[in-house]
């Protein structure tokens, strides 16, 4: 192994599938080597799981990366890159796993290194537990990528939810320049939509997340104009409020399950709402917060933003792009508070 191979441990910070993620993205863009050890320590069943297989394994094809490691349940891995090409490709996790970390992988190496166009296709999760849903990149995600230069296009072709799988996104990445920095510190007044969805599931259940969601939001003082909507496959059901809000819509949403009622798929969304509602004036919403850090990292010009929430994902985060790049970056705040980030 190379001098030069950055050493990670991934028990640090959060421990989760972050740190393997935002290493893989950073490498392709850097050309710096990683020995990741530790894979997913934090985690109920650590190591790499079909999703997190899939990104090494995306990462390599697009990058022409060596690896060593890259196997089911490793928990050690090294990934040597090589030159990123842009074109079509197509991916298929094998399993409910998300789509949408497959695509955080990728897409910046083929953004700002590949020279021209790439598309890709997804299939696995669309709306899956502890990832962020399609609808939250089309909405929030691929909203603050556009502001900074990077404009994403994505399409749903059918969803995915948790066990079934079967999701399918497509992706177009355009090749980009140069990505440019956010000051983002105030939000201003908040206007709420969403929408109840189920797939392959009585319309009642719709129905019945419609009106939980509804009545404890104008129980707080909040109207709120939501759509009903059916999809095919799944099994499933998800609830979705977005706050229309600067510097770009906020979505928060709620994913059914075997057993669980209708009325808690809204409850957990309107939560999550009222949480980011209740942290005015903060501007970014706790997800996000992690999510821009890495193209922020990569953009000209300093970035300052306050958010919500600070999760246990945004130091971990702000720990490996370190590693790769010389930029300084200041999260302050307590996990579970309101904070502030700055890209200097």
């Amino acid at each position: 192994m190379s001098a030069s191979t950055i050493e990670i441990d991934g028990s640090f910070g959060e421990g989760g599938g972050q740190i393997l993620r935002t290493s893989l993205a950073l490498s392709l863009l850097t050309g710096k080597a990683f020995h990741l050890r530790n894979i997913r320590a934090r985690r109920p069943k650590p190591g790499l799981h079909p999703q997190h297989l899939m990104s090494v394994q995306a990462a390599a094809k697009v990058g022409a990366a060596v690896t060593r490691g890259a196997t089911l349940r490793s928990s050690d891995l090294v990934f040597e890159p090589g030159t990123v090409t842009a074109g079509k490709y197509h991916f298929d996790i094998g399993t409910a796993g998300a789509t949408s970390l497959v695509l955080h992988t990728l897409y910046l190496p083929l953004a700002l290194r590949g020279g021209l166009t790439s598309r890709l296709t997804l299939v696995g999760g669309t709306h899956v537990t502890t990832s962020p849903c399609f609808h939250f990149l089309d909405t929030t995600w691929r909203a603050y990528l556009r502001i900074i230069g990077l404009p994403i296009s994505l399409h749903m072709v059918r969803p995915g939810f948790y066990s079934r799988g079967g999701g399918i996104v497509d992706a177009e990445i355009p090749c980009c320049s140069r990505l440019a920095g956010l000051t983002a510190l105030e939000r201003g007044p908040i206007k709420v939509s969403g929408f109840s969805a189920v797939a392959g599931l009585p319309e009642d259940i719709a129905h019945r997340q419609t009106r939980q969601a509804t009545r404890r939001l104008r129980d707080e003082g909040i109207d709120i104009a939501m759509r009903e909507e059916t999809w095919p496959g799944g099994p499933g059901t998800v609830v979705a409020l977005i706050a229309e809000t600067t510097p770009v819509p906020a979505l928060f949403f709620g994913l059914g399950a075997r057993g669980k009622r209708a009325e808690r798929v809204a409850d957990e969304a309107v939560d999550q709402l009222l949480s980011y509602v209740a942290a005015e004036p903060a501007a970014v919403d706790l997800h996000s917060a992690d999510q821009i850090l890495m193209p922020l990292a990569l953009a000209d010009g300093p970035s300052v933003y306050s958010i919500a929430e600070v999760s246990e994902h945004l130091p971990t985060n702000a720990a490996v792009i370190r590693l790769f790049v010389d930029r300084e970056i200041v999260c302050e705040g307590k996990v579970g508070e309101p904070g502030m980030v700055y890209v200097r």
